[in-house]
């Protein structure tokens, strides 16, 4: 049986979208994957699965970004 436990989830204030950040150990094996799921207005989902490098990389380029925005 698959492992899947959540690390977080929150509703993005423009848009509304709910974004959940789940993390997947597949029975068959291999690394543990993050599982970025993104619920649109109504039924739509988008869904990624990603390794830790990529993980790494999008959370530095979040981070960057968000520094050099001016905060409310």
């Amino acid at each position: 049986m698959d492992t899947i436990r959540s690390l977080d989830k929150f509703t993005c204030p423009f848009g509304g979208q709910e974004v959940e950040l789940v993390q997947v150990e597949y029975e068959s094996g291999g690394m543990p994957l993050l599982r970025l799921r993104i619920r649109e207005r109504g039924a739509r989902f988008t869904i990624f699965e990603i390794d830790p490098g990529t993980a790494e990389r999008w959370g530095r380029g979040l981070l960057a970004w968000s520094q050099t925005q001016e905060q409310s």
